[in-house]
């Protein structure tokens, strides 16, 4: 890569959306739950959205769905309210979609074995859910796509190799090869199949050559990545040959995390990481970029794009994750494999705009670049939910639709989703929270799980967050400025025990002392030797003082403690999460220290009834003589019943002696968080964690986005204006 190529790649990945002259931009607009197209009587069953594609007339949506062996379909007819529309099983395993007008073709794998891999292309008549013609491929396919003529289907065979065998190092034969089939007056001609070799052309294991992706430019011209091999091979799809393939080469990477350590370092580097490509998607009819998501011996964590005679045109480097460590999204748990893992690419023109859209599987988010001709501009990032595989464009509907394979229902978490969103002149609506760059690295300010959230004293505008203890090795107080749009984390606080990163935390609430310190409250958790305590940082982040719970208290202890904490003169309140041994049903401790006398006392405080979860407290804030106090159920998605906002009079509030019969507070229903949460037309998150009211009496809340870990990574900042 020349001077002038990378200087032109840096200056253009620096300019935030902003700045952009496009003031168009892409806001998500409905969500869908896969879950929807199942029978009421089966919710249980696993599903998932996958490979996702649009009828001609974007009145459709087709997306393949693994674990169900077979096809779903969305009407999107009026995409503010998405309908299921069915689903159509296929006997085997279905690999990839793509659309032939109002019908789809379908890879679908039948392997019996890595060794015996077998498959066939069906297509698929969308309005009678069947299938109507069918070729045998002689492998397992992987990717398809349709020609623009709609004349030809590329099939990528990919016939896998198996991990557990030789630690997957390839070659593992049989090799896979491109596969082209005919479609002639709505039928697949398998008479005319033709099948690509692809042996001998890439440096590593040119013997098992393993396609992942195939795309067509007007042209008829096929692009195939041979992911594993880091390769890059050009068909025409007409005559069959290859007339050109070249390595996907390698890239210096510079400012990343590189250890999954439960801390984010962005000071590490890797050179000569191979790009090993996932998805491919041509720009025009000479420039493709590829989406380089690595596999065993690479991961440049970006994308690139490359002109088809092999000259490389563009390189994001760390750029593209950099933004998505900005957002909060950065997945520290994969640091030392492939980062944010971009994997999945779409394209389309919206007038007069080409836009790529850049998929973080791991990210669970979607970067959107304008195509310049040279290097691409960042636009924004789309909340897309949990691990984006693939993307539809539909231009003639301003549309953007993601399709996200994760199902979380067997840890009773949230379903596979496929998000709509749509172009506008509206300003993003998300993020709304990002961070700026560290003061001694010039490196992004990595954040996330943001727990506990505190209001300068003197200051409006300005707050403090801390992380829990996803981030073990890495407790931090964040400063945000709240007048910004989005919000911005400008800073980030060490906190430190013997000049250490502070070990056996887990901070769920924190409050300025005033002084330029902080009290922090840390949730104890036994099994991991965490005990339940409050803390005391100085202004450079020191420990210098801890308060151990009293034993009267710890004696009845479960895992859920402290989980807010809030400083009134020399008293601090605090909030415990969930019924200790000793507490009634539904009945949670609101304790009382006095700092001057070091007495403990507390009261009860009655939870709301939920019929599915659990219900605690979240938060505490104190002002104009009132508590302000976040209750939450432990409920996801359609399911989400109790996020509310709390007021408790101080005047008259009693406490009694830990151990004696506690007073039962009085509480008023302040605000339902509800509407809220769901304004960004994704799911309910259920942790609303953090919650704060500036000088200018403006509140605040946040929520805690789990670090990315079987969460779709979005954090909700939310302004709620004045609190009274």
């Amino acid at each position: 890569m020349d001077s002038r190529l990378l200087r032109a790649s840096c200056l253009a990945m620096a300019v935030a959306a902003a700045t952009s002259a496009h003031a168009n931009s892409f806001n998500r607009i409905q969500s869908f739950s896969t879950a929807d197209n199942l029978l009421a009587s089966n919710m249980e069953q696993e599903t998932s959205a996958e490979i996702i594609t649009a009828t001609a007339s974007g009145n459709t949506l087709i997306y393949s769905d693994s674990p169900r062996e077979g096809i779903g379909f969305i009407d999107i007819r009026d995409a503010q309210q998405p309908k299921p529309a069915g689903f159509m099983p296929l006997k085997g395993e279905p690999t990839s979609v793509s659309a032939v007008g109002e019908n789809a073709v379908v890879g679908v794998n039948t392997s019996e074995s890595y060794t015996a891999p077998s498959g066939f292309l069906a297509l698929v008549n969308s309005a009678q859910k069947k299938v109507v013609s069918q070729c045998d491929l002689g492998g397992q396919p992987d990717s398809v796509a349709v020609s623009k003529q709609g004349d030809m289907v590329a099939v990528a065979i990919e016939n896998e190799r198996d991990e557990d065998l030789n630690d997957g190092v390839i070659p593992q034969l049989p090799a896979g090869d491109l596969v082209l089939v005919p479609l002639k007056q709505g039928q697949l001609v398998c008479s005319g199949l033709k099948r690509v070799d692809l042996t001998g052309l890439a440096e590593i294991a040119p013997s098992d050559p393993e396609p992942e992706f195939v795309d067509f430019n007007q042209k008829g011209e096929v692009v195939v990545t041979l992911q594993e091999n880091n390769h890059l091979v050009i068909v025409d799809a007409k005559t069959g040959k290859v007339s050109n393939h070249f390595s996907a080469g390698t890239v210096d990477l510079k400012q990343i995390d590189v250890k999954k350590d439960g801390a984010l370092h962005f000071t590490g580097e890797l050179n000569n990481v191979l790009r090993e490509p996932d998805a491919v998607k041509w720009l025009d009819n000479n420039r493709f970029v590829i989406a380089n998501e690595g596999d065993y011996n690479g991961g440049s964590r970006g994308f690139s794009i490359f002109h088809k005679n092999g000259k490389l045109l563009f390189e994001s480097g760390a750029a593209f994750e950099h933004e998505v460590v900005r957002a909060g999204h950065y997945p520290d748990k994969r640091s030392g494999k492939k980062g944010a893992e971009p994997e999945g690419l779409e394209v389309g023109r919206f007038g007069d705009d080409t836009y790529i859209f850049v998929m973080s599987e791991r990210g669970s988010v979607i970067g959107v670049y304008r195509d310049t001709g040279a290097a691409p501009e960042f636009m924004q990032l789309l909340p897309s939910g949990i691990a984006p595989e693939s993307a539809v464009a539909i231009p003639s509907r301003n549309l953007l639709v993601s399709a996200n394979e994760k199902d979380l229902i067997e840890d009773g978490g949230v379903r596979a989703h496929v998000m709509l969103f749509s172009l506008t002149k509206d300003a993003p609506a998300y993020p709304q929270l990002v961070s700026g760059n560290e003061a001694a690295t010039g490196a992004p300010i990595g954040w996330g799980a943001l727990s506990g959230l505190t209001a300068d004293p003197s200051k409006p505008n300005v707050l403090y967050a801390v992380n829990d203890s996803f981030y073990k090795n890495q407790p931090r107080i964040f400063t945000i400025d709240a007048s910004a749009h989005p919000a911005r984390i400008t800073a980030a606080l060490n906190i430190t025990r013997d000049g250490q990163p502070a070990k056996k935390l887990d901070l769920e609430g924190v409050a300025a002392d005033g002084k330029g310190g902080f009290w922090l409250a840390s949730e104890g958790n036994a099994k991991k030797e965490v005990p339940h305590a409050i803390y005391h940082v100085n202004a450079a982040g020191e420990i210098d003082e801890t308060l151990a719970f009293p034993a009267e208290l710890l004696e009845h202890q479960i895992r859920f403690g402290a989980e807010g904490i809030a400083l009134d003169g020399d008293n601090l309140w605090i909030v415990m999460q969930r019924p200790w041994k000793d507490d009634g049903e539904q009945q949670v401790k609101l304790l009382k220290h006095n700092l001057k006398t070091g007495e403990w006392t507390a009261a009860h405080y009655p939870l709301d009834a939920t019929e599915k979860g659990w219900v605690g407290l979240s938060e505490i804030e104190i002002h104009n003589g009132k508590a302000y106090i976040l209750e939450r159920d432990n409920q996801i998605g359609a399911n989400a019943a109790i996020k509310r906002l709390y007021s408790v009079e101080l005047n008259g509030l009693q406490t009694a002696e830990l151990g004696s019969t506690l007073p039962l507070v009085q509480k008023t229903l302040v605000r339902d968080l509800i509407p809220e949460l769901a304004s960004l037309n994704g799911y309910v998150t259920d942790k609303v964690e953090g919650f704060a009211i500036d000088q200018n009496g403006n509140g605040f809340f946040v929520t805690d986005n789990d670090g990315v870990d079987d969460s779709s990574g979005e954090t909700l900042w939310v302004k709620m204006g004045q609190i009274r």
